[in-house]
């Protein structure tokens, strides 16, 4: 069994906007396996979809995007999967848009949701895939954030959320995360 959790804000108003792409990958991965979302008791919007005989759970947490620790450690011990198995999309201000990098581990890096992962699983020793989002010129990293892709941009972010559910797709497939690293951070 593996989970994928998509970081993100819940709410109309947050939909589209730089913080939500994690949201926007996971859905992206549902429609395509015709998963659909229903609320869990832990805190988040969860899927499930068999893929070549292995259940993937699919996880948008309802925290908020600085809580997010507060929904996976439980679908985590719920499910009894183990932090190897877990992969999480979250965007990237470091990255440009249309980018995505993968990562075997490492730190939060400034990001809020990934410091509350940690913190609730105990380690930084999880797999995720990061979605650039660009790095504001003039404006605070909370507002920024917190605003839409601009028309020019759209076609970059599908892109980058295409190529980040292809690799998600090549890691289910093979179970060999550091091979999917190899072949996609070089897009």
């Amino acid at each position: 069994m593996k989970m994928i959790v998509g970081l993100g804000n819940i709410g109309q108003k947050y939909d589209g906007t730089r913080h939500n792409v994690g949201f926007a990958t996971v859905d992206a991965f549902a429609k395509q396996y015709n998963a659909d979302f229903g609320s869990s008791k832990y805190e988040a919007q969860v899927a499930s979809f068999n893929l070549n005989g292995e259940k993937i759970v699919l996880v948008k947490p309802s925290t908020y995007m600085n809580e997010s620790g507060r929904a996976v450690r439980p679908l985590m011990d719920f499910y009894k999967i183990d932090v190897s198995d877990i992969l999480i999309v979250n965007d990237d201000l470091d990255l440009e848009v249309g980018r995505i990098r993968l990562r075997q581990k490492g730190s939060a890096g400034g990001h809020n949701g990934l410091k509350s992962i940690i913190a609730h699983t105990g380690t930084q020793e999880f797999k995720r895939i990061k979605i650039g989002i660009d790095h504001p010129d003039k404006v605070s990293v909370v507002d920024w954030v917190l605003t839409k892709f601009s028309k020019n941009q759209e076609k970059a972010l599908g892109d980058a959320i295409n190529t980040a559910t292809l690799a998600t797709e090549d890691w289910l497939e093979t179970d060999d995360f550091m091979n999917t690293m190899n072949k996609y951070n070089h897009k």
